[in-house]
């Protein structure tokens, strides 16, 4: 595992891939925190209106923050720890893939970016 030290915070740092790029991110820091750091503030759209996502609550309560991690679906950014080699999908809003947040969404129920799901398909 290759641990270097974050010059700016003295924490360690953790090498993972967001999308397939080699990004570093803080160890113990959340995705979601590692995202943003990284500039990013948006990494799905809602399906209906396509408006742009990212963290909200950043507690775990509103399903806004759904990343794909390491091929699991439907994780909140905003409660998954970074660790070494992790592997981040559908993490940017402005893709050439438009699948990749939906595909990261998939099988969710719920209220989701203030577009709630169609009663009779539950």
């Amino acid at each position: 595992m290759k641990t270097t030290r974050n010059q700016n915070q003295g924490a360690a740092a953790v090498e993972i891939t967001v999308n397939g790029r080699p990004v570093t991110a803080t160890a113990g820091t959340t995705v979601g925190a590692a995202l943003m750091s990284e500039g990013v503030h948006s990494w799905r759209r809602t399906r209906h209106e396509g408006r742009p996502r990212g963290l909200f609550c950043g507690i775990g309560v509103c399903f806004d923050c759904l990343v794909e991690v390491d091929g699991h679906p439907n994780q909140r950014a905003c409660l998954v720890t970074v660790r070494e080699g992790m592997a981040i999908e559908g993490a940017m809003a402005d893709t050439d893939d438009p699948n990749r947040a939906e595909r990261a969404t998939d099988g969710v129920l719920g209220t989701h970016g203030g577009e709630p799901h169609d009663r009779d398909s539950i």
